[in-house]
């Protein structure tokens, strides 16, 4: 990557595709930046652009780049920016330490920045990261496990598909006994692929009966058996989100 100090950039390509958002960002570059507020589009901004606080912090929040999960909110100076974009590492700055930190350096739990974006008041920023471990000193996978209100039943279907991908991965790895998906895999590919047809065959007839409840499990099944192929062949829901979003053609 060119040298320079970037703030909104995407740092690895396949996101961008991904994200639905145009992210508002700092080039040193870019001379004829624009205001953010009302343009709905990305604008490149300069780095002293940036509204740190009195403290010269500026409050980051954490997202899970795949499954949109929100993993902790943390601050950052200006020092703790630049080393975020330069090593796409997440880095900031510890208010009682009053020293930068980088996330997991002491714990191994590291987390890889795709992408860092600026809000449109300038003074929040959104660290979209690969998390490699739990986010949380707990060991919780979010610092955010404390629900004040009622939480809904289930999470949204993207974040269950994710959840669901990065268990099959970690099976085929460990292969533990007793295990689903360590059993289909010793059985071979064939098999799986065999899974899917059986029920892509059960979806039709359930959808064919009209049997609302059928179907849901039928389909279930079916986007289970369908993600266990795709980390076989070590493609994750993050490549298909690139194609479908590819596709996609904005009314």
């Amino acid at each position: 990557m060119k040298s320079g100090k970037y703030l909104g950039v995407t740092l690895n390509p396949r996101v961008s595709e991904q994200t639905q958002h145009t992210p508002v960002a700092l080039h040193p570059l870019d001379a004829d930046n624009k205001a953010c507020r009302g343009s709905g589009k990305g604008v490149y901004m300069k780095l002293s652009d940036v509204q740190f606080d009195a403290n010269g912090l500026i409050p980051v929040i954490v997202q899970d780049a795949h499954s949109g999960q929100v993993l902790s909110l943390a601050y950052a100076n200006r020092e703790a920016l630049e080393k975020t974009i330069q090593t796409r590492q997440s880095t900031f700055w510890s208010r009682s330490r009053n020293e930068l930190w980088i996330k997991g350096l002491s714990s191994g739990n590291t987390q890889e920045v795709l992408e860092v974006v600026l809000d449109c008041d300038q003074d929040a920023v959104l660290y979209k990261v690969i998390p490699h471990g739990p986010a949380c000193h707990t060991g919780a996978e979010s610092c955010f496990h404390h629900p004040v209100t009622t939480p809904p039943v289930h999470p949204p279907l993207g974040e269950v598909l994710e959840k669901v991908y990065r268990t099959i991965e970690y099976r085929l790895k460990t292969l533990p006994e007793g295990s689903y998906v360590a059993k289909m895999h010793q059985a071979g590919l064939d098999r799986v692929l065999k899974k899917i047809g059986e029920e892509a065959g059960e979806v039709i007839i359930a959808a064919k009966n009209a049997d609302r409840r059928e179907l849901e499990w039928e389909a279930s099944d079916l986007l289970f058996h369908l993600l266990f192929a795709l980390a076989e062949q070590e493609i994750s829901p993050s490549d298909l989100s690139r194609t479908l979003w590819s596709r996609h053609k904005p009314q």
